[in-house]
């Protein structure tokens, strides 16, 4: 692992622990087992070392999309693409935690923003399709991704906060998501 990334797992861990306020910089390079000089090189502030991770996850979102088969119906493609992302953060507790609490702070860049937005635009295309098709409501394509994203983010809360971990039961939200966004 390279510095820059112990510096970064290190962050990710400390920040969804303890919180962007109560996570020092020097906290942060203990962690890492690096000095402060060595994180300031990679990243002049906090605030941008937070960015660089928001980002660093909306690329891995991004390219789980790409797993979607689009050939498939559309119904099909978006039973792959809500089934895909909910086992990423199943996977990676910490991206989900992270992203929990960071997603609508406002030391997240507009640019950062912009360029996570990026992560759904493989969605976006599939939900436009979909309502070409007359297959997929025709709502605001934002306002949709609004509210699948909401049905993920309050599933991955209640997965999260169970007390006995059993095997996720996604088939279950796919099907009542699908139900309330197809026409």
């Amino acid at each position: 692992m390279t510095k820059k990334d112990a510096i970064i797992a290190a962050t990710l861990e400390l920040l969804t622990e303890k919180g962007v306020h109560n996570t020092p910089m020097s906290e942060i390079a203990k962690a890492a087992g690096t000095g402060m000089g060595t994180i300031y090189n990679y990243f002049p502030n906090k605030d941008l070392l937070i960015n660089d991770i928001y980002l660093r996850i909306k690329e891995k979102e991004e390219s789980l999309f790409l797993k979607v088969e689009t050939d498939k119906p559309i119904k099909t493609q978006f039973e792959n693409y809500f089934t895909i992302i909910i086992e990423f953060f199943i996977d990676n507790p910490l991206y989900f935690k992270f992203m929990e609490q960071l997603q609508a702070s406002p030391i997240i860049t507009e640019e950062s923003k912009v360029k996570g937005g990026k992560s759904v635009e493989l969605v976006s295309i599939l939900l436009k399709n979909g309502q070409e098709d007359r297959i997929i409501k025709n709502i605001e394509i934002e306002e949709l991704l609004m509210f699948i994203g909401g049905a993920i983010s309050a599933y991955l809360r209640w997965y999260f906060n169970k007390p006995h971990k059993t095997p996720p039961s996604i088939k279950n939200q796919v099907q009542m998501v699908w139900d309330a966004i197809k026409e």
